[in-house]
């Protein structure tokens, strides 16, 4: 695979980002990927800011590579985060869930790449004009929290990438070689990878999430809250409550009441099946057993390349 602008940017081998899922989205996991040739986030989303200090410490030392740190700009303590960030001389920063206008031009000075992801071509806008280096553009696909336009990956990529002038990352929906490829084919740099991360014993989320996600099929995912923030889960008990105030026509605040604090922590850190919100994407539907982050990487661009061979019969 040659070079190209993700992989010039952002310094490794292979244009295969592991997105920064709170929960599962440690050093353990980010330092297997970027040791394999793609490049790991540490989700700062389900950190306390001395938390994120450890884990930024450990993944030092465990790959010399680089890595980065995915920021949900509205969360609490974003303050500390940035700090600790700039402290720890983390050479790669995503940004979401918020105004990349914020923040991107303090990283930059302190000489960190910044990537913005976003779920619109008005957005990819907004993150271009604030200084961004890279946009992740994210479908509907998704797992965890989302966009409301509920437009899907293939139909997004093009749409940005005609907008824009700098490199795109295609995210949504992508969990093989041959989807990378696809994305890549509409004109996206590279791809960022949650859901099949997710199933690797590299992941810090619990086990019985794991199983859950290599148990899902086709319509085992749903987006919802959409009056609080829109968020894909696994259909679970829990899911079926949230399904059952909808059919009432519950309020903003009952949802809210129903949701509380600390439900995904619940699901897919400590394995509550039952109460627990379990974020994940629709490709968990094509994810069968759980393999280690390299193995992930590895079997990424195998399938890549061979599936670019097949289609050259077109020549």
């Amino acid at each position: 695979m040659n070079k190209n602008g993700i992989t010039e940017l952002l310094g490794i081998r292979y244009p295969i980002i592991q997105a920064g899922m709170i929960w599962a989205s440690g050093w353990r996991l980010a330092s297997a990927v970027s040791n394999a040739g793609g490049l790991g986030l540490i989700g700062s989303g389900s950190m306390y800011p001395e938390i994120l200090r450890e884990h930024i410490q450990k993944c030092k030392q465990a790959t010399s590579k680089p890595f980065g740190v995915n920021v949900p700009l509205l969360y609490p303590d974003i303050d500390q985060i940035m700090d600790i960030i700039l402290a720890e001389n983390v050479p790669i920063v995503f940004t979401a869930a918020g105004n990349p206008s914020l923040w991107t031009q303090h990283l930059k000075l302190a000489g960190c790449k910044v990537v913005h992801v976003v779920s619109s071509v008005k957005f990819a806008l907004k993150a271009q004009e604030a200084g961004v280096d890279a946009i992740v553009a994210e479908g509907f696909e998704a797992g965890g929290h989302n966009g409301r336009e509920e437009t899907t990956t293939m139909t997004l990529i093009p749409l940005v990438k005609k907008v824009i002038q700098i490199p795109l990352i295609a995210a949504g929906g992508i969990g093989s070689g041959p989807a990378m490829l696809a994305a890549m084919a509409l004109g996206a740099d590279g791809v960022q990878v949650g859901s099949r991360f997710v199933a690797s014993p590299e992941a810090s989320s619990h086990p019985s999430f794991k199983n859950a996600v290599i148990e899902a099929q086709q319509d085992s995912t749903e987006l919802t809250l959409k009056e609080l923030t829109p968020v894909r889960l696994l259909k679970n008990p829990f899911y079926e409550k949230v399904k059952a105030l909808y059919a009432q026509g519950a309020s903003t605040e009952e949802l809210s009441l129903l949701l509380g604090k600390g439900r995904a922590k619940k699901g897919m850190f400590e394995g509550d099946l039952i109460e627990g919100e379990l974020e994940i994407g629709q490709v968990a539907a094509q994810i069968e057993q759980i393999l280690p982050a390299a193995e992930i990487v590895n079997e990424f661009i195998a399938t890549y390349n061979r599936t670019l061979e097949k289609l050259k019969m077109f020549d």
